[in-house]
């Protein structure tokens, strides 16, 4: 997206030029009449990425989510899917678009009452003309995937709210879309069954990899599924950024103010506030452990092998009575049971593993090499910060 502006009235072209000369939106309608819905937004979305434009109410992001399938037509700028300009192709070429790589859930289910769950499902296969067991085919597939294939022949008022919005999230996908618009989609949800739709987002995202543009207003939500946020205010985009980006370097007050309140335990990350360990090789001695240890004011050090995969952890208390007792092999000493974890684990999920242990926490990747660990200065430093 480039430099997307969106007027709303009769004369956009005189707010578009107040707007060029740097007027703001208040401005602007008080001197045309003319309402700035979206101000110069410009933001590339990667593909299989979340997404999420979040703000207050009247802040643009819905006009912003509504201009990439052009249900509103921008006044000025581009939208660029996979390289072609949605704001001037052939209204044939959009829809067939919006059929084939856009798929749009909306806060209210807008699910058709006459019809059945599967029948809801397979409607977007049903316009693109799909034979109909092929359809039913896809569908009940998907239905199966979100755990209501049991429900295919009942109808929307026989559902809950929850399973409405995962059969409107169906279909939505049934098609195979590249890209996933969700305008407010869990908005209109109980918060118990907000939070288990979210959940079956993060878990539907983890199979089917889409890219998704997340529309909603409520920060929780935004911290908890998306890969990048995009804060606005006013038609414009304040911030840009990952969730504990926007939480630690906030662009701004507004963001500041905005961000206050945020249990950050549940969004800050290992990653985040992990410092550089101290290691030694498993072919080195108990000697050499200890030197290390008294050097750098420590009473534990992890051990490495060729590989540089973590291997275990020598005490100074071991390793001492290893030295006395001359034994050279620290694979005899070494300790294999202490606590690890993975670098995107919350910081919430850390706090009783530091509790439980006196060792710092070994923060691993999927390779099993370290990457730094976490104790509990650092640990408690962050939440003070």
């Amino acid at each position: 997206m480039q430099d997307l502006v969106k007027v709303f009235g009769e004369h956009p072209e005189k707010a578009l030029s107040l707007l060029h000369e740097g007027f703001g939106k208040e401005e602007i309608l008080a001197k045309t009449g003319q309402t700035v819905g979206v101000n110069k937004v410009s933001f590339t979305v990667q593909e299989g990425e979340t997404f999420v434009l979040m703000g207050l109410s009247g802040s643009g992001k819905s006009t912003v989510l509504r201009c990439i399938n052009r249900l509103i037509r921008p006044t000025e700028g581009k939208v660029l899917i996979d390289g072609e300009n949605i704001t001037t192709i052939a209204a044939t070429r959009l829809c067939e678009i919006r059929r084939k790589k856009l798929g749009m859930v909306f806060q209210r289910f807008a699910l058709f009452p006459h019809r059945t769950v599967l029948d809801n499902v397979a409607y977007g296969l049903e316009i693109q003309g799909i034979n109909k067991e092929l359809r039913y085919s896809k569908a009940r597939e998907l239905l199966e995937v979100i755990d209501l294939k049991n429900w295919a022949n009942a109808y929307p008022g026989q559902l809950s709210g929850g399973m409405q919005q995962r059969v409107g999230l169906a279909r939505a996908l049934v098609s195979d879309p590249d890209i996933l618009l969700m305008d407010e989609a869990f908005s209109a949800l109980d918060p118990l069954i907000r939070r288990e739709m979210q959940n079956e987002l993060l878990s539907l995202q983890s199979k089917l990899n889409k890219t998704i543009i997340f529309v909603t207003h409520d920060l929780d939500e935004a911290l908890k599924i998306g890969d990048r946020i995009a804060l606005m205010k006013d038609g414009s985009i304040i911030q840009i950024g990952t969730p504990e980006e926007i939480l630690t370097k906030p662009a701004d007050e507004y963001v500041e103010r905005f961000i206050e309140g945020v249990d950050r335990t549940k969004v800050l990350t290992a990653e985040g506030i992990m410092k550089d360990a101290e290691t030694i090789s498993l072919k080195d001695g108990p000697r050499v452990a200890l030197r290390k240890m008294r050097e750098m004011g420590i009473s534990s050090i992890f051990v490495l092998n060729r590989e540089r995969k973590l291997v275990g952890l020598v005490t100074a208390d071991t390793a001492w009575q290893a030295k006395e007792d001359k034994d050279t092999e620290l694979s005899k000493i070494m300790l294999t049971d202490f606590p690890t974890a993975a670098p995107d684990t919350p910081l919430i999920e850390l706090i009783p593993l530091l509790a439980e242990t006196k060792f710092p926490v070994a923060i691993v990747n999927e390779e099993e090499k370290l990457l730094g660990i976490v104790v509990r200065g650092t640990l408690l430093a962050a939440l003070a910060n």
